[in-house]
């Protein structure tokens, strides 16, 4: 922190001409990457190789991994059977059945939610027209940060 102000103490001469440099160079590079949106919106990204999850099924897998292994989980399910939520006339009562069950169709749920949704997701963004929206949109972005740089100056 030390450090920090006194080497803006020696850059504040140069601050205005920094910060106009600086905005000028985010709004080529703002500039780029609309022109090249525009530019390749009819054609198909190059794939980088297979994909990391493959089938939905795959998916699935490794998001009920992730949830298996997730300490909160674990210490949020364990709370509550530690509570009374496994029943106070041990296991094997009707409520326990339908505890377990609930869990496990909640979990199960939610593990399709994410493998579908996040697939979709993917598909939609992937493509020629979910890249070129995306472009477009970080160049505006990137065009606001440049713009409101000039102004704090």
């Amino acid at each position: 922190m030390a450090g920090g102000a006194a080497l803006s103490d020696a850059v504040a001469p140069a601050a205005g001409p920094l910060r106009t440099a600086a905005a000028v160079r985010l709004l080529a590079m703002a500039a780029r990457t609309a022109v090249r949106a525009v530019r390749n919106r009819g054609t198909a990204p190059p794939r980088a190789g297979r994909d990391v999850l493959g089938r939905p099924l795959r998916a699935y897998l490794a998001f009920l991994g992730l949830t298996l292994v997730n300490p909160w989980a674990i210490l949020y399910f364990s709370a509550l059977v530690l509570a009374g939520g496994a029943g106070a006339g041990g296991l094997g009562t009707a409520g326990d059945a339908a505890f377990v069950a609930a869990v496990t169709t909640a979990s199960v749920s939610w593990q399709l939610f994410l493998a579908a949704g996040g697939a979709a997701l993917g598909r939609t963004l992937t493509g020629p027209r979910g890249q070129a929206v995306t472009a477009v949109v970080s160049a505006v972005v990137i065009s606001a940060l440049a713009i409101g740089l000039l102004r704090s100056g």
